[in-house]
């Protein structure tokens, strides 16, 4: 590790912000220090500003501060009872541990996983731009389906900002002049264009100051499946995160995103509307399946993806409606 400076912000006004990077739980920045992906001359903590810490509510919704660790966020129970997509999806991701240290903001700030971008030998233009793609040419499990580049395949890991995104979440940002403004989760991530080494909308100075849950749907089904190699401490291979409001047998309101498929959190409108107004059944729901996966995956590796990406949208469809037993599952009832 490269020597660095470091500097405890004290307010959200802090010029440190400016010019360091800012670490809070520091469970992503710190590995990528050691291996000198990320080389900052000035870390800057922030976990002595004051504000950042709080759940509170808002309106019919909550505010949750950015550093809100991933392990309080999870127990609250008022994220258990009226958004418990997050809840489960929080506890689907790392370990006790980590969750303890992770941060709500740092969790949505998290970089991909792809090996060739921890691997310091391997051109990767998320780590230094025109450097190239190794991973086009070599091996891909972990790359994305969708809206990639051909600079860069990688996808992003994070379960939280998957489950957030479903829930229609937004994250409030405050600059360096004080002012404030809100954005869905979704539109926090630069899609990897021909700069992929920018994650983020995020500008010098930005801080992540909260994310806004609105309310959640009336007597809605949350779920989230994530499919992995195996049962904990796994990053996601594809995963489904769901809430869904019905009227009898019908599908009133579908809100659903795709996590480890893409540079961010996947959306498909086009896909809910095929549900909204539609009658729960396994010829619908492979319909849409249909519609949603691509024709073809930007690398062969992941080729597997899209059948494995049909099978746990299915599957978590026929949950979150009722046609198959929830009994063991991480589907729940929000309590209206």
């Amino acid at each position: 590790m490269r020597p660095f400076d470091y500097v405890r912000a004290t307010a959200p006004d802090d010029a440190a912000l400016v010019s360091g990077q800012i670490i809070a739980g520091g469970t992503n920045l710190l590995d990528l220090m050691k291996i000198q992906v990320m080389a900052p001359e000035t870390l800057v903590d922030i976990t002595r500003i004051d504000g950042l810490s709080d759940i509170t509510t808002e309106g019919d919704g909550l505010r949750i501060g950015a550093l809100v660790t991933n392990t309080a966020l999870a127990q609250d129970a008022r994220v258990r009872a009226g958004w418990p997509l997050l809840s489960r999806a929080i506890l689907a991701g790392a370990s006790a541990q980590i969750r303890n240290k992770a941060t709500t903001g740092g969790n949505l700030l998290q970089r991909t996983r792809c090996p060739y971008f921890y691997d310091t030998s391997q051109p990767c233009n998320k780590r230094r731009p025109g450097d190239g793609c190794a991973a086009k040419g070599g091996e891909g499990r972990m790359l994305a389906l969708f809206g990639t580049s051909e600079h860069c395949l990688a996808a992003h890991p994070s379960d939280m900002a998957v489950a957030l995104t479903a829930l229609r979440a937004e994250v409030e940002i405050r600059t360096p002049h004080g002012d404030l403004r809100r954005i869905p989760v979704q539109q926090l991530y630069h899609a990897p264009s021909d700069r992929p080494d920018r994650d983020t909308v995020l500008e010098a100075g930005d801080l992540i100051t909260a994310v806004i849950l609105p309310a959640p749907l009336v007597g809605s089904r949350q779920g989230y499946r994530k499919v992995r190699d195996r049962a904990s401490y796994a990053f996601a291979l594809v995963s489904v995160a769901g809430s869904i409001q019905m009227e009898g047998d019908m599908i009133s309101r579908a809100h659903l995103a795709y996590g480890s498929v893409a540079p961010h959190p996947w959306t498909d409108g086009a896909v809910a509307k095929m549900l909204e107004g539609q009658k729960a059944s396994d010829a619908l729901f492979a319909r849409v399946a249909d519609a949603l996966v691509p024709d073809r995956a930007p690398h062969p590796d992941t080729e597997y993806k899209r059948r494995l990406l049909r099978r746990t949208f299915i599957a978590t469809l026929r949950q979150l409606t009722g046609l198959a037993d929830t009994s063991g599952t991480d589907i729940a009832r929000t309590q209206s």
